[in-house]
């Protein structure tokens, strides 16, 4: 088994936040070694904790649709390795979901990131992922993520594609006449297509 097939096997089993998980430990993720883009998002919701998919929901219609891929391209561990700030569902709170548990991005990102070695392209879903990926981000989401071109071709910010974001995609229109042809065209140049 390889360095990266032993690595997700453990946190597979992992069981640290175990206690104050609602419906119980299930990391949802994917990785490989030829993987070519890094999705980072926050963390699962209960649907995608309940079919054990990642982006199994209309959040992750929306983002192929950004993308510009299809759904075979996107569960495709050689071309998008999907590890979220924290694996596993944390449950939900007033606003919505909680944030990320923390120990993901503790115990296990710091082994996990580095055997991605074929990486080209980090999107940063979120402020969460925002957060650890770009350690010189804006004041705001949105500052971050319409400063797009100071991370580009490397990492590229975006708002999480949730339908509860419609008044944000409202609000900044540039997001999608001038971010989502890049971006397009970036993970099309990425993947060789």
């Amino acid at each position: 088994m390889s360095a990266l097939g032993g690595l997700l096997a453990e946190i597979a089993a992992c069981r640290e936040c175990e206690a104050s998980l609602p419906c119980g430990p299930r990391p949802v993720l994917r990785a490989a070694e030829g993987s070519r883009i890094l999705l980072a998002g926050q963390a699962p919701g209960r649907k995608v904790h309940e079919s054990g998919i990642p982006w199994d929901d209309a959040s992750g219609k929306r983002l192929r649709e950004w993308l510009g891929v299809e759904a075979d391209v996107f569960y495709d561990p050689e071309c998008f390795a999907i590890v979220p700030m924290g694996f596993c569902y944390p449950g939900t709170g007033r606003n919505g979901d909680l944030p990320p548990r923390p120990e993901c991005s503790r115990l296990w990102h710091p082994r996990l990131l580095p055997l991605l070695e074929r990486v080209e392209l980090v999107l940063a879903v979120g402020s969460y992922a925002q957060a650890y990926h770009l350690p010189s981000r804006k004041r705001t989401l949105t500052e971050t993520v319409a400063a797009w071109r100071e991370y580009y071709p490397r990492v590229i910010p975006l708002p999480h594609p949730s339908p509860r974001n419609q008044m944000w995609l409202a609000r900044n229109r540039w997001f999608e006449t001038e971010l989502l042809p890049a971006l397009r065209q970036r993970v099309a140049e990425v993947l060789g297509r």
